[in-house]
């Protein structure tokens, strides 16, 4: 993995359940790791649901090899937030690629 294509600056973030002061669990979002990320392919899909049309934008990184990351964690790039769809191994854990598919606002 070439130093000079990771570009992009993505941050990985792991949920938290904390109670409130009024006895009410709430979730929020704690920093794991920031890291730097070659952006490998960006899409847009529109597709046909329920309750309507929606789009899927998927972007698939690449990035230096990080253990723990899970598909129970997000990503958040250029202040947009996505979910991690998949995530695999490079090599003898040389990289990672993640894919993720951005959440609603």
């Amino acid at each position: 993995m070439k130093a000079g294509r990771l570009t992009e600056e993505i941050r990985i973030e792991r949920s938290t359940s904390t109670i409130n002061e009024y006895g009410t669990p709430s979730t929020t979002w704690v920093k794991l790791a920031l890291l730097r990320a070659e952006k490998v392919e960006q899409t847009t899909t529109k597709y046909i649901r329920n309750f309507g049309a929606s789009d899927e934008e998927v972007v698939i990184f690449r990035t230096r090899f990080l253990d723990g990351i899970t598909n129970a964690d997000r990503l958040v790039w250029k202040g947009n937030a996505f979910n991690i769809q998949s995530v695999a191994t490079i090599g003898r854990r040389t990289g990672v690629e993640l894919r993720c598919v951005r959440l609603p606002e």
